[in-house]
Formats: structure tokens, sequence, C-alpha cells
């Protein structure tokens, strides 16, 4: 397992349903915006490996919400990964939120990585991560 990599956000105005809440939806894209940032600390560019004809796709995603985010709260995304089998990256995340660092959210979010539509073993990613 990796290290976890935490990356801080604030939520926006916009990011709320009519019940003042931050709609379910966004929080896949806080979710999937930390992912991308933590690929980054191993020198893993999302965009460069869809260039070179490589892509890691959600297959599955398991999110437990625990408490409501509203307009102007800071929260902090934890984010670690494993291998599981041969082919699947598995990123474990949780959301806290404000300085009491309370447990908004817990994710598990399955990956799997496909070149010309084909699942393939993701090793280039794996050797970089440490996994």
């Amino acid at each position: 397992m990796s290290q976890p990599f935490i990356l801080e956000f604030k939520v926006r105005d916009y990011e709320l349903d009519l019940q003042g809440i931050v709609n379910n939806a966004v929080y896949q894209n806080y979710l999937e915006h930390a992912r991308h940032e933590y690929l980054k600390t191993f020198d893993l560019d999302f965009n460069q490996l869809h260039i070179d004809g490589y892509d890691a796709v959600v297959i599955k995603s398991e999110i437990e919400y625990k408490k409501a985010l509203k307009s102007g709260d800071t929260f902090t995304v934890h984010t670690h990964a494993e291998k599981e089998g041969r082919l699947k990256i598995i990123f474990h995340q949780s959301l806290f939120v404000g300085t009491e660092q309370v447990l908004a959210l817990k994710a598990k979010i399955t990956t799997a990585c496909v070149s010309n539509g084909r699942p393939v073993e993701p090793l280039l990613i794996l050797n970089k991560m440490g996994l």
C-alpha cells in the first residue's frame, strides 16, 4: 500500500443542491481530481497516459457518505492505492471536514487499465507507484 496523499479543497456555492448541501455527484469530481493529483506525485500524467494509448478507467465505485458538506466548508481528501490481482488498482479515499478533520466520506474506487480497448496489466503505473 502506498503512502497517503492529501489534497485540500473548499466547497463552492454552485456545487450545492436545493437542500443547501453538496450534491452527491460532486463528490465523484472531488475524488477524481484527488486521484489525478495523486498520480502526478509519481510523475504519472493522466492525459499523457491517454495520449500514449493507455487508459485507467473506473470500473466500480463504493462510497459511504457520513456527513454533508455545505458552502464554504474546507476539507481534505486523503488518497492511497493498492494493487488487486493482476489488472486492478484500488484507490482508498477519505474526505475529512474542517480543522477537526471530521470524516465525511469513505470511498473505494476500483480501476482497471485498457489499451486499444483491451484490459492490460498496468505495469507502468504500478512500477512508478511502487505497488
